[in-house]
């Protein structure tokens, strides 16, 4: 059977969609420092490759084709607005590589140079996740906006306007010089581990908004480990990711109920992920320069970290790593594990972090020195309505044997608990404190 020339020509397109997208819209960007204009030109570009390639047949490289019609779509539109003042700044820049030299040579791949210019400091944290995610994935405004849970029009406005600061502030699309790395990495690497969050926040995979955003958020983590393979954070960002995603499908039953991580069944974990991770984890441990200890880490109000050193992700990823060697041992690694939440805390001081090390100590000392950790964080009015905190707190005064408070935490963290599947598990931990059958 012969394939339809136009069904032939959509694959191609987005085959070259997935694979170069973000590359082109980098490269025109990075020359013209207009990343709005470089979308547009590009999408002008695909709309008439679904026009020719039909009738023309696929060219054997799409994406030398599409930069070619892009770059022409700039100097046009250049061309045409010859009177303002950057119209001859942006055709220098673009006729700095001629035609011939596009279909000629590989085009220069800028992907990381955009990914810091949309994490850059001028341009609002808010909007960096999103911004890497339409720029680098060419997700569009309504899409990104659902998935996190804003209005479109607001998401489009929040876009456009830091689209504009990059142009008009003259953000620079190259690496930062190396004082300024490790910080500025760190904000590509949170705004990545945003984007993975917000997919993982739907565990059952039956929310369509956020279904596919785990998965980028890993892709974009591996475009990042692989350009900069010597930064051992980007390897424990992708570490972590991975290490979660491999618990995917163990996190619900066959029903549908919540399984917490450690009730899961190691039979479900995706091992070949596991290993994956793990091999980043080591590789990312051996990197730290010699005479440098490991562990050294800076104060918790610095967001970034030293380049070399063992920062928030690589040691997160060690706390997961420490939570699968159960598939071999039948039982995590308590005591690694609360060391690793000490440390996380020193660098962070998250509330977060100390809840979970409350559990750690618990697990290792008993639920009386669990308890007295979470006693410690009583007073942080961030944890007042923070669900985590009362389900914590709810286990360990029911291991303590405490039933009536046990009771009114479960309450607590039912009552703010979105998630039914969860609410339900709850709910039976509540349940079997009571003594109700």
């Amino acid at each position: 059977m012969i394939d339809d020339p136009a069904m032939v020509a959509v694959r191609a397109a987005e085959a070259a969609a997935r694979r170069s997208y973000g590359k082109l819209v980098a490269f025109l960007a990075a020359r013209t420092r207009d990343v709005a204009a470089a979308e547009d030109a590009l999408s002008a570009a695909f709309e008439s490759a679904l026009h020719d390639w039909p009738r023309q047949g696929v060219p054997a490289s799409p994406e030398a084709w599409l930069m070619t019609a892009a770059r022409r779509g700039l100097i046009d539109a250049a061309r045409r607005r010859k009177t303002r003042d950057d119209a001859a700044a942006d055709l220098l820049l673009l006729t700095d590589i001629a035609t011939d030299d596009v279909e000629r040579r590989a085009i220069p791949d800028d992907r990381l140079l955009l990914m810091f210019a949309c994490a850059h400091p001028a341009v609002e944290r808010n909007v960096r996740a999103p911004l890497m995610l339409q720029t680098i994935l060419g997700f569009d405004a309504a899409t990104i906006a659902s998935a996190f849970l804003v209005a479109p029009s607001a998401m489009g406005q929040r876009l456009v306007r830091a689209k504009a600061k990059i142009k008009q502030a003259g953000i620079p699309f190259r690496l930062p010089e190396h004082d300024d790395l490790a910080e500025r990495l760190a904000t590509v690497l949170e705004a990545i581990y945003a984007t993975f969050t917000e997919g993982w926040s739907d565990p059952a995979g039956t929310e369509a908004r956020r279904r596919n955003l785990a998965d980028e958020g890993i892709w974009l983590g591996r475009l990042v480990a692989t350009l900069l393979p010597d930064e051992p954070e980007a390897l424990g960002l992708l570490a972590l990711m991975l290490h979660a995603q491999a618990r995917r499908a163990a996190r619900r039953d066959v029903l549908g109920g919540y399984v917490p991580l450690a009730e899961q069944d190691p039979a479900l974990w995706d091992e070949a992920l596991i290993d994956e991770a793990e091999a980043l984890l080591l590789c990312a441990s051996r990197m730290s320069p010699p005479g440098r200890p490991k562990g050294e880490y800076r104060s918790a109000q610095h967001e970034g970290t030293p380049v070399g050193t063992i920062g928030r992700y690589q040691l997160e990823a060690a706390v997961q790593s420490a939570h699968v060697i159960r598939r071999r041992t039948g039982r995590a690694d308590w005591p690694a594990i609360a060391q690793l939440y000490d440390a996380l805390l020193a660098l962070t001081g998250s509330p977060v972090v100390a809840i979970n090390r409350a559990v750690a100590i618990a697990e290792t000392r008993g639920a009386a020195h669990g308890l007295a950790a979470l006693d410690a964080l009583a007073a942080d009015a961030r944890l007042t309505d923070y669900q985590p905190y009362w389900a914590a707190r709810a286990g360990l005064l029911a291991a303590a044997g405490e039933r009536a408070a046990a009771d009114a935490a479960y309450l607590r963290a039912i009552g703010l608990e979105a998630d039914p599947a969860v609410r339900r598990f709850l709910q039976r931990q509540r349940d079997a404190v009571a003594g109700v059958r």
